[in-house]
């Protein structure tokens, strides 16, 4: 079997408790620990010069060093930290992995090639992040990953074709399993080249997969090749102007100059860009900074069109007092463009007759005119979420925003988890207009009395008529003409006299569907039981019944 691609691995020694120095602020040069589940799993040199040990549990530790400081174990610490010392590495050498935050690997034959050998690399990788980070660390070069992080604990570079006689002579607990290091032990295998000498079969059989990966290991054979990353593309443009811009048509020269750069750019990288951000600084050290939003696929001419937009509104702004966003106190010196939303040329699924539409594009084309006029909140769209009632489930969402809805919404998102429903949701279909304030309403069953809903949802008697005190436009309509029989329209049983809705009988009735909200604070308590109903000519309507009154929250299309 081909040997592995030769590793060069760098390691930071007790990186856990260097990020807890770089994040927290914890001198590491005192007697500090690293702890997870009451067990120290790193600790400082001052700290094991006084006996501390990785696995000693906290009281034990203590004992051992009475001025030790106990940090907790913080995974998102520690790769935080790491990144810089990553980035420092990219500078130096490309196709970096992070092992694990405090180590990471690159094959070692591009950088040996061009810094003059393995070990002219690996003293500028270190040096490197030396100076960029202040972070000391050792490197190991060897035929795979495991056998680099065991010689960059050595600092040793492994010559080519000697990794099965190095790793041969390291303990079993190199293999960080140790469980299977004690059994190994106990059966009197104490090295990584007595383990490798059984036979594959039964190692297998007597150690199971997990046994039989370690197996592979301790033979100089990785179970996976080296899974570089790809350090991110630059895509942003800037354009540094010689004269502070004022005018709008000058700026809108400049913004199509920049913009034909960006989709040049986009498309060297076979990208597209669906969110744009336009930045400009102006003489005086103004920022601003706003997103536009796509549904399709940005030209060349559409990032220019909304850049020219965008520039308008600013510069276009209120001197002093009115509505419109102050305008800059000073002409803009440098503008930038940021694909902040890319993807592949042909990740969008155009429409049926090929892009997305004429109709629509001048429909966006409009919106985003009078967004970039009048600033961002000028144009709104709905966005459906989660929630009990047609009103918690809608939010309004300015043009071109993501558009997230305020609460979960019991559905699946792309290929997400779907998230379970709300207790208590009404039923579909959703009603088509949601009234701002309830309107007061009675119902009145077959003998003329109150309908009444009982604690326990126990409702007295089947509805059978419905009155407003005040109707919605939306049911309002033409009065018909006496002794005339009520039209199949909506509209009819909504006719309007002397300011009031007369009785609408009741021909179908849904409910209830019970709401008992926020009942651990009394102050804010509520409890109120929903129905649909439909009315003899066809109007179908919301109703909810809360303390006694009843309520018409919404309409049925």
């Amino acid at each position: 079997m081909d040997e592995p691609v030769r590793t060069l691995l760098l390691w930071c020694p007790d990186w856990p408790v260097l990020a807890a120095e770089i994040v927290d602020g914890v001198p590491a040069t005192g007697s500090v620990a690293v702890l997870h589940a009451n067990r120290v799993i790193a600790c400082s040199e001052r700290a094991r010069a006084e006996g501390v040990r990785r696995g000693l549990r906290r009281r034990e530790a203590q004992g051992r060093c009475p001025g030790l400081t106990v940090v907790d174990h913080d995974p998102g610490r520690d790769a935080r930290a790491f990144e810089p010392v990553v980035a420092a590495v990219e500078e130096v050498a490309v196709g970096v992995e992070v092992i694990r935050p405090g180590a990471c690997a690159l094959a070692a034959r591009g950088p040996s090639r061009y810094l003059g050998g393995e070990e002219a690399a690996a003293e500028r990788i270190v040096e490197h992040v030396a100076l960029s980070c202040a972070v000391e660390s050792q490197v190991g070069v060897a035929a795979g990953v495991f056998a680099a992080g065991l010689a960059a604990r050595e600092g040793r570079i492994v010559p080519p074709g000697g990794t099965p006689e190095f790793l041969a002579g390291q303990p079993v607990e190199a293999l960080g399993r140790p469980a299977l290091a004690d059994l190994l032990r106990r059966l009197g295998v104490r090295t990584l080249g007595d383990f490798a000498a059984l036979p594959a079969g039964d190692v297998l059989a007597r150690f199971g997969f997990d046994g039989a990966l370690a197996h592979r290991l301790a033979a100089g054979r990785d179970d996976r090749p080296l899974a570089a990353r790809r350090p991110p593309v630059d895509l942003t443009v800037t354009a540094d102007l010689d004269e502070p811009i004022d005018r709008v048509d000058v700026a809108a020269f400049a913004a199509r100059t920049l913009a034909e750069q960006l989709h040049e750019r986009l498309a060297g990288h076979g990208l597209a860009c669906t969110r744009l951000g336009i930045e400009a600084v102006t003489a005086h050290g103004q920022e601003l900074h706003r997103v536009w939003r796509h549904d399709g696929l940005l030209t060349a001419a559409a990032i220019a069109d909304r850049v020219r937009w965008q520039l308008d509104g600013w510069l276009s702004g209120a001197r002093r007092g009115g509505d419109r966003p102050a305008r800059p106190t000073a002409g803009i010196v440098r503008l930038r463009l940021l694909p902040d939303g890319v993807l592949a040329q042909a990740g969008l699924q155009p429409g049926l007759w090929g892009e997305t539409g004429a109709e629509r594009e001048r429909a966006h084309r409009a919106l985003s005119r009078v967004q970039g006029l009048l600033g961002p909140e000028a144009v709104v769209t709905a966005v459906l979420g989660g929630g009990r009632s047609p009103a918690d489930q809608t939010r309004l969402v300015p043009w071109g925003d993501e558009r997230l809805p305020a609460r979960p919404g019991g559905r699946r998102v792309g290929s997400g988890p779907a998230v379970p429903p709300w207790p208590g949701r009404l039923p579909p279909p959703s009603p088509a207009v949601v009234l701002p304030s309830p309107l007061a309403a009675s119902v009145l069953d077959a003998t003329g009395a109150p309908v009444v809903v009982s604690a326990r949802l126990a409702v007295s008697a089947p509805p059978a008529r419905l009155s407003i005190g005040t109707m919605p436009p939306q049911l309002a309509g033409p009065t018909p003409a006496p002794g005339s029989a009520p039209s199949a329209t909506p509209s009819s049983a909504a006719a309007l006299r002397g300011g009031t809705v007369g009785w609408v009988e009741i021909v179908g009735w849904a409910g209830p569907w019970p709401v008992d909200e926020r009942w651990w604070a009394p102050a804010e308590a509520r409890r109120r039981a929903r129905f649909q109903v439909r009315l003899a000519d066809g109007t179908a309507l919301l109703l909810a019944v809360e303390s006694g009154r009843w309520l018409v929250e919404a309409i049925y299309d």
